[in-house]
């Protein structure tokens, strides 16, 4: 396929190179930032421009992937689908769950896939515990408790993501949003709703930590927590069964090798029957995330995450949000 990139910046490059791996070209670049889109265009002999329009509706164009500020996410997304090219748009999809209805629109009326970048499902220490509770080896799920975080930098509360207006919110629509699909992924929809928004470090009117309770309807819990006031970069992920535990670190880079340990519990109860994955590799979350998009446009149903995906997500930011308020 032909795909056309627009935002050049570091998600847009390594989605760049996962769909040029995956035999893909680049055909166009588009970035408000000339240079960036100049340099990732040399790279892999792409057209540059800094008109988003002219790349979402190229008639040399297959797929677009937008990975804009979050303000734009939505409606280049839109536009693309409403030109009939298929989208894979970065998380979160948009500012809040109403922005994406123009998105939902656009994809049924033209019939095109729109796959929202939640990388976090193809991470290996996720996917083998998706594999794991697949084959019943957990037993009946009851809770899960993630935690998610790094500690900013220098000038972060002059960044974009500190300016409501282009971000949406903070770290819960930041960071956040990929523990509550993590937690939809392996739990189910949620039906209770507590939690709080709250800035404690940065000076910034967005939110540094989050707090979030989410019960499903048959009572299963996700108790999660969210923060750019971690210092150490840190991935947490425990997930409970009847039947024994995954507990799931690391992410790789900065937040420490990806690990899972699958800890059975036996009849005698006691110290658990104990083992250990490591994946100190590459991140191949990327190129994954990419083989379901392929499947999807050649099959017709989608395999990755959706803008319902995305939506319900969303829904839960916003209305921990609305609850912070008061």
């Amino acid at each position: 396929m032909n795909f056309a990139i627009i935002g050049c910046g570091l998600i847009g490059q390594k989605r760049a190179r996962a769909l040029h791996a995956a035999g893909h070209r680049v055909g166009i670049a588009a970035d408000t930032i000339p240079e960036r889109a100049e340099k990732l265009a040399a790279a892999y002999g792409a057209a540059a421009t800094n008109e988003w329009q002219l790349a979402a509706q190229s008639n040399d164009v297959d797929a677009v992937i937008v990975a804009t500020t979050n303000q734009w996410l939505a409606p280049v997304s839109a536009a693309a689908a409403e030109a009939g090219k298929h989208v894979i748009v970065e998380k979160p999809a948009a500012r809040s769950a109403a922005e994406l209805d123009t998105v939902s629109a656009a994809a049924r009326r033209t019939g095109v896939k729109v796959q929202v970048g939640f990388n976090h499902r193809y991470h290996p220490a996720l996917q083998k515990a998706r594999q794991v509770i697949d084959s019943g080896a957990l037993g009946t799920l009851m809770f899960l408790r993630g935690r998610y975080g790094h500690g900013g930098r220098v000038g972060y509360e002059k960044e974009w993501r500190a300016d409501p207006a282009l971000s949406g919110g903070g770290e819960l629509i930041d960071q956040g949003v990929h523990l509550i699909d993590l937690s939809r992924w392996f739990l189910g929809d949620f039906s209770r709703i507590e939690g709080r928004a709250a800035t404690y470090f940065w000076n910034m009117p967005v939110d540094d930590n989050a707090f979030m309770m989410l019960s499903t309807g048959g009572g299963q819990i996700a108790w999660l927590q969210v923060s750019c006031t971690e210092w150490k970069n840190m991935f947490s992920l425990e997930i409970y069964g009847r039947d024994g535990k995954l507990d799931i670190q690391g992410l790789g880079g900065s937040y420490g090798v990806e690990r899972i340990a699958f800890y059975r519990m036996l009849p005698q109860m006691g110290p658990p029957e104990t083992t250990i994955w490591e994946f100190p590799g590459e991140d191949r979350s990327w190129a994954l995330e990419m083989a379901d998009f392929e499947e999807s446009i050649r099959t017709g149903v989608s395999r990755g995450p959706t803008l319902e995906d995305a939506k319900a997500a969303l829904e839960i930011v916003d209305c921990i949000y609305e609850k912070s308020k008061t």
